[in-house]
């Protein structure tokens, strides 16, 4: 696990313990500082960490409908009465945000199978059509014979 979400697991669990209070600014202002001490330090930041970087602050203006230059902890302050109550805010989005690759994998499972099982009935459906006009082909060609043997049958009987 990445060193950000080991962090953000234990801060969930203590938050006084480790930014001092329940707060989404104060979180803010921690993880600010983990990142740059982290990078200060050399240690690379995982592709997950990267994705919570580049992705969750654009992911929260979208999520509120806002275009803004604030933080996502404003935004989340915005909409919440508390600091508090910014901080589960906060807990809740970071689990939606981690998820939403899984729902979209999902989705597009969903939306696969949709499209094999169209083509599947595509398949069926256009063996059933080949059926059928063979069958055609074959009454028609029965019924074309009978007539030329009706036809063979009267000149002889003429």
């Amino acid at each position: 696990m990445s060193k950000l979400f080991e962090i953000l697991d234990k801060i969930r669990v203590r938050p006084g313990m480790y930014i001092g209070r329940a707060s989404v600014s104060d979180l803010f202002h921690f993880l600010v500082g983990f990142k740059t001490a982290l990078r200060e330090l050399g240690v690379k930041a995982t592709e997950e960490e990267m994705d919570f970087y580049r992705e969750f602050q654009p992911w929260v203006q979208e999520k509120y409908h806002v275009s803004t230059s604030n933080s996502w902890a404003k935004i989340i302050l915005l909409y919440c009465g508390s600091e508090k109550e910014g901080l589960d805010a906060f807990y809740k989005l970071l689990d939606e945000f981690q998820n939403r690759d899984k729902n979209l994998d999902v989705k597009e499972k969903v939306v696969n199978s949709y499209e094999n099982i169209t083509e599947d009935q595509e398949e069926k459906s256009s063996e059933s059509r080949r059926i059928v006009r063979e069958s055609l082909n074959d009454t028609m060609i029965d019924v074309a014979t009978t007539e030329e043997i009706s036809e063979k049958e009267d000149s002889v009987n003429s």
